[in-house]
């Protein structure tokens, strides 16, 4: 009769499965840099906010925002460039962010070129104002804005460019403040009072995949953030004063802010039920914005408040510290790769008390087996005498059959909170390591980092104490050092770096305790 799986052993595999579903979701089931699609306006309209706004934000519950028409004139024409050291921004003749590059080194393609975050082809671009009344809208869209200059370059102290729109019933001037960070500052005047919202942009399409973040992502006025991926707007959302209003893919983002009084912000559904962001504005309303990458210690700079913008998902409560303890440990090797063997191992060596005392049970119950074996031949065929006979034989010993599950369970957490830490680090884009690893947030080009991953796993378990009682656990046991290396062969080689040197450290600690109850075994017994 095949044994039944230990404790221990659905522990493990449940960990194992549960990797190994993300990784193959991630990396065969979805694109991971679907193109931008080229869609006309009407098809991403936002639609007409209803009464299905939640109770508590009534005050930005009536309004009516007007989509745009199907062909709006001056589409992607430039009327003004905006360079600094760090990027360029082009305005298109509706007053629009049409296009924005990224000119330092690591943000270029392998043939040299430039990452485009915002494109004219975008459904919804960053500045883009929507009028309530349709009549006006539909002039918005119609008639051209001018720039008080054709080119502004940007300094320590920022640069400035005033556009003005003169519809037939009133006049938009915006008056747009950038500085080197990618923050701009906004000031949006109306010569007469006309209801609108303006829009930070749909998301950047850059770097999109299924484990990471992508969609829209709102800070509400009491701190706490909502998240809308792509695909899952229902409808309609309202947020009053809410301090931040994101658009982001896994590196980069587009997003407005308000941290003191807030902004009255609305979230409407687009085509393929993506969301789409407004604010709401008056005749003389001021805001801040920010366009480009997740860089943590760039959105720190502006206000540590942005780095929310950073999202880890559930385990975003472990993760945060996981990345300042990251960012941290750069600043002292000045490599990110070495930064991210020194947190792997004080990660150890915080976790070092419940792994010591899950290794501790693994041999005690190693020791214990033979006996098991007798009682489960003596006792096969009545199940509840084996039970109370095995659980009087572990009392009597000091063994636990659960003390090897708790603290693989308590590590879960720690170890999906660094997958999404190495996963979502944009500071790992471009970041070399030795010899053969220039890019740590890519596969490892040769291999070598996947390789040793599966070697150093493959030690670990044969020096790790079990309690097989069945030939087929032991065999599935010993193919998972090969099916890891197989799908770490695409992993980032950040996180194949991170997983290798936690199985060093494991195999440390477990030679360390096996010595320890060797040791135990070798003492002199005292003659009677």
């Amino acid at each position: 009769m095949t044994d039944k799986l230990t404790p221990q052993m659905r522990i493990i595999l449940a960990t194992v499965l549960s990797f190994l579903f993300f990784a193959l979701y991630d990396h065969f089931f979805i694109p991971k840099n679907p193109p931008i699609e080229t869609t006309s306006l009407e098809q991403n309209a936002t639609p007409t906010t209803t009464t299905s706004a939640p109770a508590d934000v009534k005050s930005a519950s009536s309004v009516d925002i007007a989509g745009a028409p199907t062909s709006p004139s001056k589409l992607g024409e430039t009327i003004a460039t905006i360079k600094a050291a760090g990027y360029e921004v082009q305005i298109d003749r509706l007053g629009r962010i049409a296009k924005f590059y990224l000119e330092e080194g690591k943000y270029k393609d392998d043939n040299g070129g430039r990452f485009q975050l915002i494109d004219a082809s975008q459904v919804l671009l960053p500045l883009e104002i929507r009028f309530s009344d349709k009549a006006v809208n539909e002039d918005a869209f119609v008639m051209s804005y001018s720039a008080d200059k054709d080119t502004v370059d940007v300094n320590e102290n920022g640069g400035s460019i005033v556009l003005t729109q003169t519809l037939s019933n009133v006049v938009v001037t915006k008056t747009i403040t950038f500085f080197p960070s990618g923050r701009y500052d906004l000031h949006v005047k109306l010569s007469t009072p006309k209801e609108y919202f303006i829009s930070p942009g749909f998301r950047p399409s850059l770097a999109v995949d299924s484990y990471t973040f992508h969609g829209a992502l709102i800070k509400k006025a009491d701190g706490s953030i909502k998240t809308i991926d792509d695909g899952s707007a229902k409808g309609d959302e309202h947020f009053a004063n809410a301090k931040i209003v994101a658009g982001a893919d896994k590196y980069y983002t587009t997003f407005f802010y308000e941290l003191d009084k807030g902004l009255e912000s609305v979230v409407s559904v687009g085509k393929d039920k993506d969301p789409l962001l407004f604010v709401k504005g008056n005749d003389d309303f001021k805001l801040s914005g920010y366009l480009g990458p997740k860089e943590h210690i760039k959105l720190h700079a502006i206000n540590p408040e942005l780095t929310d913008v950073i999202e880890y998902g559930f385990f975003t409560f472990i993760s945060k510290p996981l990345f300042s303890l990251l960012a941290f440990l750069h600043g002292i090797f000045g490599n990110w790769g070495w930064a991210i063997v020194g947190m792997t191992i004080i990660v150890r060596l915080v976790l070092y008390p419940l792994t010591y005392k899950g290794m501790v049970s693994m041999n005690k119950l190693k020791e214990l087996a033979p006996k098991v074996k007798e009682l489960q031949k003596k006792y096969g065929d009545d199940k509840q005498k084996l039970n109370t006979h095995m659980m009087e034989l572990y009392k009597k010993n000091g063994a636990n059959p659960m003390g090897g599950c708790l603290p693989i369970l308590l590590q879960i957490p720690v170890f999906f909170a660094v997958y999404r830490v190495l996963q979502n680090a944009i500071e790992l884009k471009g970041a070399e390591w030795i010899l053969w690893v220039q890019d740590l947030a890519i596969k490892d080009p040769y291999f070598i980092l996947p390789i040793l991953m599966g070697i150093t796993m493959f030690l670990h378990q044969r020096i790790t104490p079990t309690t097989f009682t069945d030939p087929m656990q032991e065999k599935i046991m010993k193919f998972l050092p090969l099916i890891f290396t197989f799908f770490f062969v695409t992993f980032p080689a950040g996180l194949t770096l991170y997983w290798f040197t936690n199985n060093v450290a494991s195999i440390v600690q477990q030679f360390y305790v096996n010595k320890l109850f060797a040791k135990k075994h070798e003492e002199p017994k005292v003659e009677k």
